[in-house]
Formats: structure tokens, sequence, C-alpha cells
């Protein structure tokens, strides 16, 4: 059945989106426009493994010499042939076959490049999307397997935070709680030391004003953090029914908390099936 995935970023943000597609464990192609600008990011069972935008500035060239694995010599004998065979042949390919790089290096790079592509992403806030389902990129592509709440955490990371915390937190005696994964899916997340901490803390008694009070991040930070979780599909909301909150801050109990939640939170469990509504009955159709 068809996915029927399209329509304005306005009514749904690119946050929700990848989260719509991850957790249904969909595979095909996610189109993005916004003016002239069009990027395309492949999906496989939910997880990101290629994008491309032709406008992007993340050319791999340029990323291997930032990395320093060629120098500058190399690579423009590697355009040189490039422009030679017509652009018959991928930049990474002919510097692998002149021993530039190895296998591993190309992959290593590419994922970067995707990964900054998709960053920049994070901060569009108009434009519109289709998904077209099983459709996917070239053999000639060289595909990763990229976790779409690290590219959302990353992402959100670099946005000016005001703004998101408004959307995401709108009510801050809001209960929140780790949420389950969805449709036996498992996910790979990477979190900093202070968004450890502040996971501690998101239990599902505690409202968001009480997680800054009990903390040790300032507000400001506890706030941006928590949004990210938020719109990375990490926590939910619970409610906002008050209840009672142990004050006991000793680590251990809060690490030995903390582990279990994520026990739970990272075993497969099976949610709902998605159903046959489409989400253009609500949005209308996107531009193709």
């Amino acid at each position: 059945m068809d996915f029927g995935l399209s329509g304005n970023i306005e009514k749904f943000t690119l946050p929700e989106i990848f989260q719509l597609i991850a957790s249904s464990r969909k595979s095909g192609t996610l189109g993005i426009q916004r003016d002239d600008s069009i990027i395309m990011i492949y999906f496989k069972d939910g997880k990101i493994i290629y994008a491309y935008g032709p406008r992007q500035t993340f050319h791999l060239g340029q990323l291997l010499r930032e990395k320093n694995i060629i120098s500058e010599r190399q690579l423009e004998q590697a355009i040189a042939v490039q422009a030679k065979i017509q652009n018959s042949k991928r930049l990474g390919e002919i510097m692998i076959t002149r021993r530039f790089i190895d296998r591993v290096d190309l992959n290593n790079v590419v994922q970067t490049q995707i990964e900054e592509l998709l960053f920049t992403l994070m901060s569009w806030n108009s434009g519109t999307f289709k998904f077209y389902e099983e459709q996917f990129p070239t053999d000639e592509e060289i595909t990763v397997e990229i976790s779409v709440e690290n590219v959302i955490l990353e992402g959100l990371r670099r946005l000016d935070e005001q703004n998101m915390i408004k959307e995401a937190l709108p009510d801050l005696d809001d209960v929140y709680v780790i949420s389950a994964a969805q449709s036996d899916r498992t996910r790979d997340i990477s979190l900093q030391a202070k968004e450890w901490n502040i996971m501690a803390l998101v239990d599902g008694y505690r409202s968001i004003n009480e997680i800054i009070s009990f903390g040790s991040v300032d507000r400001e930070d506890t706030l941006k953090k928590l949004a990210q979780l938020k719109l990375a599909g990490i926590i939910t909301k619970a409610g906002k029914q008050k209840k009672e909150v142990k004050t006991d801050n000793n680590l251990d109990q809060m690490v030995n908390r903390l582990a279990g939640l994520f026990e739970n939170y990272l075993t497969q469990k099976k949610s709902d099936r998605i159903t046959g509504h489409s989400i253009t009955e609500d949005i209308g159709e996107s531009k193709s």
C-alpha cells in the first residue's frame, strides 16, 4: 500500500517526517524542495543510507582534503582524470584506482558528506516533501547506514534554541517519559554527557520545571536538550498529572535507574501498525 506521505514542511517538521519514516521502517526516497534547492534522502528499513543535493556544498574532494587524507596535487590529478573521461566515473573510485585512498577512507568521508547535508536540513522551516516508496540510489552510489535519531539530534544542536524550545516544549508543567522503540525496531543513539544527566530525570513523574530545578545543568541548556530529545522522538509527553517525586539525588540510585530505563527503552517492542490513513488527507498534495 502506498505510504502517501507528502505535504508542506510548515505543517509537518522534518524531524517529524524523519521519525515517521524511521518508526514505520519504510524503504524509499524522500524528496524535499525549497525554492530551487532539491534534496533526495534514501531510506532502507527506516535508516538513512544515502542523500544527495545537486547544490550541496560538501563535496567529496573537499572533505578528503580537509581531513588530510589526500594532497592538493592528488585531488587535482583525480579531477583531471574525471574531466578527461567526461565524468563517467565517480571521483572516489578514481582515487581508489590510483591508490590515493582506500575503501574505508571513502566510506567514512561519504558518511560525513551525507551527515553534513542532512544537518543543514534541520534549519528548513518551509518547502515541500514527498516520499517515493521502494525507490533507491543507483548501484554506483556508496551507501552507508545512519541513525535518524542521531541526525535529528546533531542537526538540532546547531540551531538557534529559542524558537525550537517554544515549539517543542510549549508547557513547562508537562511530564515526559522515555519513549519505547517502535515496530520491533532498536535505535542507535549517541548522547552527550549532559543529555545523559538530563535523561536520568525524565521518569514520568517530574515536570519540565521540576527537571530544571533538580538537575545540575543550567535552565537554558536543560530546556534546549529536552527540546532536542523530544523532537528526536527519544522522550514523549506523559501528561500533566502531579505525582509524588523522590528527592533523593544519590548518584548510584540515579545511574541504576537510568540504566533500567534505557534497557526497557532499547528493548524491541511491538507497536500498533500504521493505519492506512494518508497524511495527504490532512495537508494536501505537495509540489512534485
